[in-house]
């Protein structure tokens, strides 16, 4: 009874920091498995692949690359090219996930962005157990977005809605985690630097390639100045 309690309230902390993400990902997914059933794919295939791959980006790709030609090489780098931004992700929280137990295994393999941003800043209120905090949101997010594929992949054939625009979801739910973030934090040495190096490598190596060394660039800045930021209080 005890343990179920400790759960119970774990959950209850999580879920609120879960809705921003809930708007934006279930009509997202819902969206991917209506591409899933225009492409004449059955609803099981949405459905599985949200489930084993849950990862977004990738998974719209894959609506191509399932009805390309058998291109298995091809599709492995695409895969790897698509997903590397994690392992950044994978080695932020490499302090955050320790000692969380059997959780680990599947707090690895559930962060996306969505998750990462909130169990690498939320609060965990006093009182809730913080592995059982961001497992939670682990499991919350990833429910939201194998819903919304396997709603997607079962009325595709029904629902017809121009999804132009839709994309804008995620980035809007990122600037707003972005500024309360900001809002908290007394010295923003950390965020200056993340818009830094993003504007940079935007400049630099335009939109559909800037991502991976922005990310790579922070890491190294982060890193070798951590030291002088965490002296001085800042959010490293």
């Amino acid at each position: 009874m005890a343990e179920r309690g400790i759960r119970l309230r774990a959950l209850k902390a999580a879920f609120p920091h879960t809705i921003p993400i809930f708007a934006g990902f279930w009509f997202l997914a819902l969206t991917y498995g209506v591409m899933m059933n225009r492409a004449g794919f059955s609803f099981l295939y949405p459905a599985v692949m949200s489930v084993l791959i849950f990862g977004g980006s990738l998974e719209f790709v894959a609506v191509t690359l399932l009805t390309a030609p058998y291109a298995p090489l091809q599709t492995l780098i695409m895969a790897l090219i698509i997903q590397a931004r994690h392992l950044m992700y994978g080695i932020s929280m490499l302090d955050v996930y320790r000692g969380t137990g059997w959780k680990k295994a599947y707090l690895i393999f559930g962060m996306c962005d969505e998750t990462f941003s909130i169990n690498y800043t939320a609060l965990v209120p006093k009182g809730v157990d913080r592995g059982w905090f961001m497992f939670f949101v682990t499991l919350l997010n990833h429910a939201y977005w194998v819903t919304g594929a396997v709603t997607g992949g079962l009325l595709g054939s029904l629902i017809s809605f121009d999804t132009r625009g839709l994309e804008f979801v995620m980035p809007a739910m990122f600037a707003v985690i972005f500024m309360e973030q900001w809002i908290k934090e007394k010295r923003h040495a950390t965020a200056l630097i993340g818009l830094g190096c993003a504007a940079g490598c935007l400049a630099l190596f335009g939109k559909e390639a800037f991502m991976i060394p922005a990310m790579v660039l922070v890491l190294a800045l982060l890193g070798a100045f951590r030291g002088l930021l965490e002296e001085k209080g800042g959010e490293a």
